[in-house]
């Protein structure tokens, strides 16, 4: 099991029955969107841990080797002509020993929502995808499908049904519309549930977006 990676905790309410690890984005922190909790209406959620990892700090190859907090080396613009397989893989153990960790403390994976943007977006795809249990939901944000070939052979038919919120902004300058566009493509190749939206911004949030992210929350993890 993969050592466990320094997190925020906040609870929606006292006793948690679930949970939602979020996976922040390349060079930033599980500060990134801790922010967020107390924008979401959880009005009809069951009581929620949120869990707000950090990623370990490594070299990033499109940064000139300059290290930062990251998932996975990236190592071109395009993302996807050349991927960080190992690295992946790494994350990977880290975010199964969070879930492992939750279930641990009493909240089953079925009550678990595993959430990113940007590269923790690709992180939640591609792990959520391949855990051998199944999931609540998963929250895929302005980010993309890494590794997309390997999915149909490697993904769990544990979470087959579990259902996907995708959003991504229209004019998205690091991660372009259109990898976006090909990674729902190729989960609706598959079978997968996919609640796509797009909004008017760049690689950030939107307050559309915040509203919807809640309604899928009320949705997946409802209040018993």
């Amino acid at each position: 099991m993969s050592p466990l990676l320094d997190a925020i905790h906040i609870e929606s309410a006292p006793s948690p029955t679930a949970a939602v690890i979020w996976l922040h984005g390349l060079g930033a922190s599980g500060d990134d969107f801790a922010a967020i909790v107390p924008e979401l209406d959880l009005s009809g959620c069951a009581p929620i841990r949120f869990v707000f990892p950090h990623a370990p700090v490594m070299p990033v190859t499109i940064n000139n080797g300059f290290e930062m907090p990251a998932w996975y080396d990236i190592f071109a613009p395009d993302l996807v002509r050349r991927e960080d397989a190992a690295g992946i893989g790494r994350s990977v153990l880290a975010i199964e020993a969070l879930i492992a960790h939750e279930v641990a403390r009493g909240i089953p994976a079925r009550r678990i929502v595993l959430a990113g943007f940007s590269q923790g977006c690709a992180m939640t795809l591609h792990a959520g995808l391949r855990h051998p249990e199944r999931l609540a939901g998963l929250v895929a944000l302005s980010g993309y499908l890494p590794l997309a070939d390997s999915l149909a052979a490697e993904r769990h038919p544990a979470n087959f049904g579990t259902p996907i919120f995708m959003a991504h902004g229209t004019a998205d300058p690091v991660v372009v519309l259109p990898r976006a566009q090909e990674a729902r493509a190729v989960l609706e190749k598959l079978g997968y549930q996919v609640q796509w939206r797009t909004y008017p911004m760049p690689h950030s949030v939107h307050p559309d977006e915040i509203a919807d992210i809640s309604a899928f929350l009320q949705q997946v993890l409802p209040a018993a």
